[in-house]
């Protein structure tokens, strides 16, 4: 049966190719960036909120905010199964919002951003990747949701 795949464990699996559709093909390249995003933005935020976090609470804590939503983006979009789908679209969602609010205010109210986050003045100090990644991951998980039929 095509729906019914055995693992190398020997386990079955229902309907594989439905709940694994999201790490395979471009997936795999939008997690791997998910994944350097969440590897630079740890180690950035560790740095900053050990050496100078009394220069800039805000935004280090909003950096280290940052890389755990990278984080849990990652994890979230290579597992299979509709409830790493669900939070992988809230993670996502809160990286959308969080590049959006943060932008905002490191733009109109610059002095509480002294220093950069990931997310200040939208992924400026990113190439706006920070902006355009929770857009493509929102468009890559509409086209892999739960049910929806995939071209073969």
């Amino acid at each position: 049966m095509k729906d019914q795949q055995t693992t190398a464990a020997g386990h079955s699996q229902a309907g594989s190719s439905a709940s694994n559709s999201r790490n395979t093909g471009p997936g795999r390249l939008l997690i791997a960036v998910y994944a350097v995003f969440a590897i630079s933005a740890s180690a950035r935020a560790g740095y900053q909120i050990l050496t100078k976090f009394s220069e800039a609470p805000l935004a280090y804590l909003l950096s280290a905010f940052a890389a755990i939503v990278y984080v849990v983006a990652t994890i979230s979009l290579a597992k299979a199964g509709s409830t790493w789908f669900k939070v992988s679209v809230a993670a996502v969602l809160v990286e959308l919002l969080g590049v959006l609010v943060v932008g905002a205010l490191s733009l109109f109210d610059p002095v509480q951003f002294p220093h950069e986050t990931v997310w200040s003045l939208f992924g400026r100090g990113y190439a706006f990747i920070p902006l355009l990644l929770p857009i493509l991951g929102l468009v890559w998980l509409y086209r892999r949701r739960p049910g929806a039929r995939t071209a073969a």
